[in-house]
This record gives structure tokens, sequence and C-alpha cells, in this order.
């Protein structure tokens, strides 16, 4: 039987590091998603201009990627890595995504 001879702390700081991980992948898959659903959207009304009745469908797609992007930037800056720019490149964000980035969505109307 081995025993594991590394400090508390050290095993600690590693499934740290671990579940920052996982939760930095799991951010980056959901950012993913949501863009190509936005992209999936936009290319189904490509030929045309986007019906006023499918604006607001548009509208909720932008803002739950926009929600997404938010997410994945905080979960990176918690783990140091500070520059945006990066995320933006390679997953080619839309500029309208990026301006949304953070903006809590609006609340929902009851009806009575």
């Amino acid at each position: 039987m081995s025993r594991d001879l590394r400090p508390p702390v050290d095993i600690l700081h590693y499934e740290i590091v671990q579940e920052q991980a996982s939760a930095l992948g799991r951010m980056g898959r959901a950012l993913e998603q949501t863009l190509a659903r936005l992209r999936e959207f936009d290319a189904a009304h490509a030929h045309a201009e986007i019906p006023a009745s499918l604006q607001p469908a548009r509208r909720k797609l932008i803002s739950e990627a926009g929600q997404a992007l938010w997410m994945f930037v905080v979960q990176r800056e918690a783990t140091g890595l500070r520059d945006s720019r990066h995320i933006m490149r390679t997953y080619n964000v839309p500029a309208e995504v990026q301006r949304c980035m953070g903006l809590a969505p609006a609340p929902s109307k009851r009806t009575s």
C-alpha cells in the first residue's frame, strides 16, 4: 500500500487546480455551444433580413452567448489568465456578444 507523503496543503492545492481546470473547460464548452447556436440561427437567416418576429429570439441567443462569455472570462481571470483578447480571437466572438458580456438578463415579464 503506497502512502502519499506530500504535505496536505500540496494535495489540496493540486485538487483546487484540477477543479479550476475542469471549470474552465466547462465554461469554454458552454461558450462554444452558445456561439454555435447563434451562428446556426444567423446561417438559417443569412439570405434575408431577420424578420421582426425573430428579433427577440436572436437577442436571446446573443444574451446567452454574452453570459457564457462573461462566465468564461471570469473563470479564466480567477486562474490568473487576464488577457481576454485570446478568447475573442480563438472563439471568433462577435462584437455584439462582447458588448453584452456580463449584462444581467432582463427580468421575465410575468403575466397576471
